[in-house]
């Protein structure tokens, strides 16, 4: 069965993140897995695990609790988002799987502008070389655990829910965004964690080429 896309442009966060959920409690073993892409206003998610001291000064920018793995991440203008609302169990793979190819989906999408995306081991979502973007040279271990993100910025931010094996929540990859809000928070609970986007790494691609990119991999990778 394939992959639905939809794309729904430029959408507030809480109305998508219901209707993700009413999606998931009334789809059945027929319903179609659906891929949708949208921006969304400026807003800062907590995950479970999120803690408040992570949020510094959110100012005017909405904070919503929310039901997804992981802690804070702040979603706006230029950012494409990505929601896969995928029945597991019909596809035949696991979560850890399934969090491999949204990561996989988002380095091939920066393949595709000639940048290259690394992952960071226990940390979920993309990274990439703040110095030399375009290097394709693996990622040497950190002398120290507290070394891990030297020299990284963090370009795709990843959270999940998984109910009854169906997924929702999904992936955010920076395009072309106002970054100061980063600033005011630990992003997923990291303090210092630098953030960019394609456009300050030298990328010059506008937010309907990357979404298209990005579901396309999202589609390819995500099939059964």
């Amino acid at each position: 069965m394939s992959i639905e896309v939809h794309n729904l442009g430029p959408v507030d966060y809480l109305p998508t993140y219901a209707a993700m959920q009413d999606f998931t409690a009334a789809r059945t073993a027929d319903t179609p897995d659906a891929l949708w892409i949208c921006e969304h206003s400026p807003v800062y998610t907590q995950g479970l695990a999120g803690k408040p001291e992570h949020i510094f000064n959110p100012e005017s920018i909405p904070v919503v609790h929310t039901n997804r793995g992981g802690q804070v991440t702040f979603h706006g203008p230029g950012q494409v988002v990505a929601y896969p609302l995928i029945d597991l169990q019909r596809a035949g793979y696991y979560v850890k799987e399934y969090v491999y190819r949204i990561e996989e989906s988002v380095i091939r999408t920066l393949v595709h502008f000639g940048v290259t995306g690394h992952r960071v081991a226990g940390a979920p979502g993309i990274y990439v070389r703040l110095d030399d973007p375009f290097s394709h040279a693996a990622l040497t271990g950190p002398l120290r655990p507290t070394d891990r993100f030297l020299g990284l910025g963090k370009i795709a931010a990843l959270g999940i829910k998984v109910s009854r094996h169906c997924t929702y929540h999904g992936v955010a990859l920076n395009v072309a965004m106002d970054l100061e809000p980063y600033s005011r928070i630990n992003p997923c609970g990291y303090a210092g964690l630098q953030t960019t986007d394609l456009s300050t790494i030298g990328v010059s691609a506008s937010w309907q080429e990357a979404a298209d990119v990005l579901g396309q991999k999202l589609v390819m990778h995500l099939a059964p």
